[in-house]
């Protein structure tokens, strides 16, 4: 997975995280999580604030 995998980003922290709170999350949380998913294969200083916000809302929508 890369950065770009918005949604299947937001499926495994799901997955790995099913009681985080994804609506109230620190963003140095959440980047920490995507690092630490095993899949993820990018390089951990690519994102940026607008990657974290488009992974948090994909992962709202998984929820809902």
């Amino acid at each position: 997975m890369k950065w770009t995998d918005i949604y299947d980003i937001a499926i495994a922290l799901e997955e790995t995280h099913p009681e985080a709170d994804n609506v109230n999350l620190r963003f140095t949380d959440l980047h920490k999580w995507v690092t630490s998913l095993p899949d993820f294969k990018d390089d951990p200083n690519r994102s940026n604030e607008k990657i974290l916000e488009a992974i948090q809302a994909a992962w709202i929508d998984e929820r809902s």
